[in-house]
């Protein structure tokens, strides 16, 4: 963009700037490798809760949910309602295994549970995920480069990526969580200015917009057929994406690793509750947007949706305006970047190198490590974000696709381990390939929507490992200590507190504060349900 002057530049680069120095002054407090993967267990939960929400929110929404809710309709919002179930499930199940164990890896538990083979194979799926989903994010962040200074995709995709890398190297998780507070401010503020906007610039009253928008099908926020063709339904958004949201945010070293820096088990579980109770307010937000920008153009066709509020920053006028937007969406993807790059080189440190290479190093050395690790990485995700320049569909629904193709074998993995006595390491891996193979079927063969992929391909996989199972090994008679059952067990034959200040450290153990989440999911439906009946 040739005008883009010298204020907005000014900002986007001040904004760089700051997020490159606030990694070289934390990267004083990184000595370690544990350092850099926990970051001293010091850091304040509500920090951590924002870094979660920045991290999985990022321009990911910004660019991709109003492109998604433009092209289709309010009904998108679906697939984000089910955060307060995932929150629940994750903190009373996931969590205590792994903030008690003390580890980095949350695929230790893995190995712990049915032994070495499977924590490989979950870890390079991880791996591999991961890194297409960074890409993705690499891809998203590039496009506003290019938007608005004309400067090729793929020269922004490495300009991207080195920013990203540098302060990631220097400061680790503690610069992670710090940039995702600071460019979650940005965002939000440039979210927010955009909507003022666009309310003022409605080409008639909002409620006449609105109206029209009812007429044209394009605010219905709970679609409740039960076509599995169809991405966005309620039962695709409360059942399938639930159990998909809850491998994103259970299984998903990336999320996991930022709460493992809290001080105790309580800091930890708030962390996620925030998101919990905040998630679907953003998401709204993003979703509206999105209509609002349809009734506002007119239901023009774009030739890449993605760019659709950049279009509206640009020729809206409002001086430094785009360099807010583009700051934000740059500062945004750059610090969901650095978390997949600081928890793509934690695993590679500690569940490969470490593990299998060189076991008895010091921790200067697994630190160095860990560096050039986040170095690899960083270059490895440019070549699939190359690919996604590609694309023209909603950026957020192709990561989401993608993120489709794992989840499965993931939460399916996970969930054998927490409550089956009867599976084991050889069954369990059998699954996973029969699973993997089920959801090849279902993308490729069938019309079933992507959401779904997470509930047919890990019912699979538990079926086929359980049958695999008990004909590889045979019936087992004890339940495993890692099992929630075993857990448990463990509590009372050993006396342990159940308790740290207030807060369940025993598995299976539901918090009060939790029962809230499954009240406010309530009233999200009834707040949807009562928007549409409104207009």
């Amino acid at each position: 963009m040739s005008d883009f002057g010298t204020l907005n530049w000014s900002i986007l680069v001040i904004y760089v700037v700051l997020n490159l120095l606030l990694g070289w002054i934390l990267s004083k407090k990184v000595d370690t490798a544990e350092d850099f993967y926990l970051g001293r267990r010091s850091t304040p939960w509500w920090a951590i809760g924002i870094s979660v929400i920045a991290t999985y929110v990022s321009a990911l929404s910004f660019l991709g949910g109003p492109a998604w809710s433009y092209s289709e309709s309010l009904a998108v919002i679906a697939i984000h309602l089910n955060y307060p179930i995932v929150v629940f499930v994750v903190i009373t199940v996931f969590l205590p295994f792994f903030f008690n164990s003390g580890v980095a890896s949350i695929y230790d538990y893995m190995e712990q549970r049915f032994g070495p083979t499977s924590r490989l194979v979950i870890s390079g799926v991880f791996l591999i995920s991961q890194a297409l989903t960074s890409a993705a994010i690499l891809y998203a962040t590039s496009l506003v480069i290019e938007f608005i200074t004309g400067i090729d995709v793929k020269v922004a995709i490495v300009i991207v990526t080195t920013i990203a890398l540098i302060y990631t190297m220097m400061g680790g998780i503690t610069a992670v969580i710090w940039t995702d507070v600071i460019q979650a401010a940005v965002l939000f503020i440039g979210a927010s200015i955009i909507m003022f906007a666009l309310l003022n610039s409605m080409p008639a009253p909002i409620g006449e917009v609105l109206a029209d928008l009812k007429a044209q099908g394009k605010t219905n926020p709970l679609n409740f057929s039960f076509d599995l063709s169809l991405e966005a339904t309620v039962w695709s958004g409360v059942i399938a994406m639930s159990l998909f949201h809850i491998t994103v945010y259970g299984a998903n070293q990336m999320m996991v690793q930022r709460t493992l820096a809290a001080k105790n088990i309580g800091d930890a579980k708030k962390s996620f509750l925030l998101m919990g109770f905040v998630a679907f307010f953003i998401y709204f937000l993003f979703f509206i947007l999105g209509i609002l920008f349809y009734g506002y153009y007119g239901g023009q066709e774009f030739e890449n949706g993605n760019t659709i509020i950049l279009d509206f920053a640009a020729n809206y006028g409002l001086p430094g305006l785009m360099g807010v937007i583009a700051a934000a969406i740059v500062a945004a993807s750059m610090s969901t970047l650095d978390s997949s790059f600081n928890s793509l080189a934690t695993i590679s440190t500690i569940d490969f190198y470490q593990k299998y290479f060189r076991k008895n190093e010091s921790p200067k050395h697994y630190l160095t490590v860990s560096r050039l690790f986040t170095v690899f990485w960083a270059i490895a995700i440019i070549v699939p974000a190359i690919m996604y320049s590609a694309l023209e569909g909603s950026v957020l629904q192709t990561l989401s696709k993608i993120g489709s193709y794992f989840v499965g074998a993931k939460l399916s993995m996970y969930g054998l381990g927490f409550f089956s006595k009867q599976t084991t390491e050889k069954g369990l891996l059998v699954g996973v390939v029969i699973g993997f193979v089920m959801v090849w079927y279902l993308s490729t063969q069938t019309t079933i929507a992507w959401p779904w992929f997470c509930l047919f391909g890990g019912a699979v996989n538990i079926v086929a490992s359980l049958i695999a199972s008990r004909a590889i090994d045979g019936p087992q008679t004890e339940w495993s200590e890692y099992s929630i059952k075993g857990q448990q067990q463990k509590f009372r034959d050993e006396g342990l507190p159940e308790k740290q200040n207030g807060w369940y450290l025993v598995p299976g153990k539901v918090d009060k504060v939790s029962y809230l989440l499954l009240v406010f999911f309530v009233l999200t439906l009834v707040f949807l349900f009562t928007f549409e009946k409104l207009i």
